[in-house]
């Protein structure tokens, strides 16, 4: 959003009152079980103008890395493969209509919404399904990773403050994200939908966690077609309860993976099971034909084999014996 007023219709105040409606808005954007609010508290009209002139700071700055990028830009089609953009939370507003394919998996799956640009690179490209996305931090810009305490990742039912509310956090809708299993500066997904606006993108809980993204990061977005085919991907479990639930992992697997187009090794994914949420480390992805270690592949429509580790916490339980073991 351009704050110059220079032939503009109407005064100066008129663009404050706009951008704090729209701080407002983006206030009640938090996380599935994890409350990160934009405004702590009750916020005073001051404070709400302050940011949203800092948002419209955001914007522009925003706005003006994009111009030069298509200024600068060989074709039409490089001109819309890639944007910087501010990241929120994916949230169930998001939620596809009932009967289309990823209702109910906005958190357990790697679509994000897109600004429309996005479609017009896919037609202007003529890219081959599945359509994929890398989002990517930037150094120097993207502010400090958000550090997930270990509690997060201790349990796949509720995070540890959630432990008395035993009928909140049998809601799948109520948790939050998963620690992941490594710090990662970029990872790839497909698109929910294009409605984006056009400075932003909208991304899954997990996808923010695995960036170690706050609300209004800045990212960078690129359209990406070099992602090779996935052949085998190995999973481990959070916790040995996982696989005890699950009286076909394969099966469910098989079930669930069809909302991922991809997979980003150190990330940690969700499946939804009987009103449970589980979460799982990707800890190896290997590519078709010859079954080559890559840090990102894709999954829709291939045919990948999987396999399960030993769960986190029986891994991290075995590493406690043997360290007290030798230290006797």
């Amino acid at each position: 959003m351009r704050l110059s007023t220079g032939n503009c219709r109407h005064p100066p105040w008129a663009f404050v009152l706009v951008l704090s409606l729209l701080s407002l808005l983006l206030s009640r954007c938090h996380a599935n079980g994890a409350d990160i609010p934009l405004f702590a508290g009750k916020a005073t009209m001051q404070e709400r103008v302050d940011v949203a002139m800092e948002l419209a700071a955001l914007e522009q700055g925003v706005d003006d890395v994009n111009a030069q990028w298509i200024a600068s830009a060989s074709s039409f089609g490089e001109a819309v493969s890639y944007r910087r953009l501010i990241a929120m939370p994916l949230t169930e507003v998001f939620d596809p209509p009932m009967g289309q394919f990823s209702r109910g998996h906005t958190q357990t799956g790697d679509k994000m919404s897109l600004p429309k640009v996005f479609f017009d690179a896919i037609q202007q490209n003529k890219a081959e399904v599945p359509w994929l996305f890398e989002v990517r931090r930037i150094e120097g810009v993207t502010s400090p990773r958000v550090e997930l305490p270990d509690s997060s990742s201790s349990s796949d039912e509720e995070p540890k403050k959630d432990k008395k509310k035993k009928k909140k956090a049998s809601r799948p809708d109520e948790w939050g994200a998963a620690r992941p299993l490594e710090h990662l500066d970029s990872i790839v997904g497909g698109p929910l939908d294009f409605r984006a606006p056009p400075n932003y993108i909208f991304l899954p809980w997990w996808m923010m966690r695995s960036l170690g993204l706050r609300p209004r990061d800045v990212v960078d977005v690129r359209q990406i077609t070099n992602v090779a085919a996935g052949s085998m991907v190995k999973f481990r479990p959070l916790t040995e309860q996982t696989m005890k639930d699950m009286a076909n992992p394969q099966a469910v697997l098989e079930t669930e993976l069809k909302h991922y187009s991809s997979l980003t090794k150190g990330s940690t994914i969700a499946f939804d099971y009987n009103k449970k949420r589980y979460w799982f480390e990707v800890a190896e992805c290997r590519s078709a034909p010859r079954g080559e270690k890559k840090p990102m592949i894709k999954v829709q429509d291939c045919d990948v084999a999987s396999d399960f580790l030993v769960a986190r916490d029986t891994l991290e339980a075995r590493k406690k014996k043997k360290k007290a073991e030798q230290e006797q």
